[in-house]
């Protein structure tokens, strides 16, 4: 019998293990020839050489099927363990666009590719989930590239303005400059999509638009990729004002998170009351985001797991 240590020092072990190790349980089962053993973060395998090479290879595509979508679960394991072959997992296709010097922009999460897929589907998509899971950031890069193909004629981002109130109307400067603040997500995926002179252009010519939620009213949205994001900040009035204003040939991505709503407590969110009022809607998809979504800092997962326990 052969024994090899096998160290994860640069893998989070919680996207190997799973919550309460329920991956890890059924990491030994697919392998009933072998005694697999954590310790730290090592792995410490037991048995024939040729059963140990064999899991070798097997958790080397494990380990790459998580750096590639950030997440793994218990039918995407079985099916890696599972192929005849030890090559490399083909991964569908996730670039959404090549960005600015050629940067590759592309889902990366379970959450993200579902995006990706349902607006090829779907008119409408709500993206509800926490901070850090890409929502905004990839409903930015579908926008682009709906631009770029030209199926849509122009991208709108807007946002209720709860921090500076909604009319803006005591802030210094022009429209642009008051809400700049609080779009710095917008420009900062935008910045990675669209090279700077070129992004001038565009909101200069109106083909790119930023503009408060209270503009909205009155407008029917044709032919445009259109982004509402900080959903949660909206009221049930100005959700349904906002979706209302949707025109043939439109897309529309609502992002939120619950979590962090920042209206009066007397307000109730028009993302919660939109969630629960038009989910049997068919044509409308809603993706929801969880810690396991999370790209930032592996150390956000752990923060936003501790305060859901007090939720």
């Amino acid at each position: 019998m052969s024994e090899k240590i096998i160290s994860l020092n640069n893998l989070e072990l919680v996207r190997l293990f799973g919550t309460n190790n329920n991956l890890f349980s059924s990491i030994k089962n697919l392998f009933p020839e072998i005694k697999i053993v954590s310790r730290g973060e090592n792995i410490i395998v037991k048995g024939s050489q040729s059963k140990i090479t064999f899991f070798e290879e097997k958790l080397s595509l494990i380990i790459n099927h998580i750096n590639h979508y950030n997440t793994l679960d218990i039918n995407s394991l079985e099916k890696i363990v599972s192929s005849i072959s030890s090559d490399k997992i083909k991964y569908e296709d996730d670039i959404i666009l090549h960005g600015v010097n050629g940067k590759t922009i592309k889902a990366r999460t379970n959450n993200q590719r579902k995006i990706k897929s349902e607006i090829d589907k779907k008119d409408m998509i709500f993206a509800i989930g926490p901070a850090g899971t890409g929502k905004t950031y990839t409903a930015v890069a579908l926008a682009v590239k709906a631009l770029k193909n030209k199926t849509v004629k122009r991208i709108i981002f807007t946002r209720p303005a709860v921090e500076a109130g909604e009319g803006l109307g005591f802030l210094p400067g022009d429209l642009k400059e008051k809400l700049d603040p609080y779009m710095q997500p917008i420009y900062d995926a935008l910045f990675d999509m669209i090279h700077i002179e070129k992004l001038n252009d565009f909101i200069d010519d109106g083909t790119i638009q930023i503009a408060p939620l209270a503009f909205m009213r009155g407008r029917t949205l044709d032919k445009a990729f259109v982004i509402l994001d900080e959903g949660q900040n909206t009221t049930i009035q100005q959700m349904k004002m906002f979706l209302t204003r949707m025109g043939k040939s439109a897309k529309f991505i609502i992002t939120g998170d619950e979590t962090q709503v920042d209206l009066p407590k007397n307000k109730k969110s028009g993302l919660t009351h939109a969630k629960m009022k038009l989910n049997k809607i068919k044509e409308i998809s809603f993706v929801h985001f969880d810690s396991k979504d999370i790209i930032r800092h592996n150390i956000v997962t752990k923060i936003i797991n501790e305060y859901k326990k007090d939720d």
